[in-house]
């Protein structure tokens, strides 16, 4: 049965997207596999003795994976375990979700806790980056909500595209509404008309899903900007961007604007990987 992977530093936001992810992975039909990188210096249990230093770690980890199961396996309906890892944290997250087949990665975009200043946060972009799968990424506090309206933004990236048939797939799962955005700089004619034809080439395919959607056109200087405006004004439920590999495209998703999405946008983002045409 396919599972979604959710890293978990036991701080309050992956606590959060632990919340999120049971939603999710109830409504997909999914599994879940909770995921820990142990760090040496980490103080998970206040009393230890140094020389079993990291016997105790283990201990206090895994003593905090029963506490999360036993109080969250009632509301999962699949199955739930977890893993504990060492190593450079956005590997051996992306190296869990690569040889164990996740279909999806969720997890929290920052966050401090009574332990020390946890490391969900500061490998979320990281990780939505080098992801093999789509990468579900929560900021703190966000609340539990139905996804009733998905953003999706269209550049002049051939890659953008992409990610229609997964959005898609999640709109019809949650009878979502689908806003598809094309986003610009400027009003040069090569690239009005390049989104042009990409929109329409995306609406006719929604529709023929008898997805609901609506089409705006945005520009600024700055696209994530222009996005989680949008999105906040239309009380939208997630946005869904491409971690797009087109050197081309990389002004756009690859560079600042999409760490800027993933780490600052209110609303929930889906970092979508993109593949080799």
């Amino acid at each position: 049965m396919s599972h979604v992977l959710i890293p978990i530093d036991f701080s309050n936001d992956s606590i959060n997207a632990f919340e999120h992810g049971i939603a999710l992975a109830n409504k997909l039909s999914y599994n879940i596999k909770l995921i820990h990188v142990k760090r040496k210096n980490a103080d998970y249990n206040a009393t230890f003795n140094l020389h079993d230093f990291d016997e105790v770690l283990i201990s206090g980890i895994e003593d905090n994976f029963e506490k999360l199961l036993k109080n969250y396996t009632p509301g999962i309906l699949g199955e739930v375990d977890y893993r504990i890892r060492e190593g450079r944290i956005y590997n051996e997250i992306c190296n869990q979700a690569k040889y164990g087949d996740a279909e999806m990665i969720i997890m929290g975009t920052h966050g401090v806790s009574g332990f020390e200043e946890r490391w969900v946060g500061s490998n979320a972009f990281r990780i939505a980056s080098n992801a093999p799968c789509p990468v579900f990424t929560i900021r703190y506090n966000y609340p539990q909500r139905t996804i009733k309206k998905i953003i999706l933004p269209i550049d002049v990236s051939n890659e953008t595209r992409q990610k229609v048939p997964f959005v898609a797939k999640l709109a019809q799962i949650f009878s979502a509404e689908v806003h598809v955005i094309d986003v610009r700089e400027n009003n040069k004619a090569t690239t009005r008309n390049k989104l042009d034809e990409f929109v329409d080439q995306v609406l006719k395919y929604l529709k023929r899903r008898k997805i609901k959607c609506i089409h705006e056109s945005l520009k600024g200087k700055n696209i994530t900007d222009i996005t989680i405006e949008y999105a906040i004004l239309c009380d939208a439920d997630l946005i869904a961007i491409m971690n797009e590999k087109n050197e081309r495209a990389k002004h756009i998703w690859l560079g600042p604007y999409a760490q800027q999405m993933v780490n600052h946008s209110p609303i929930p983002v889906i970092s979508i990987q993109s593949k080799d045409i």
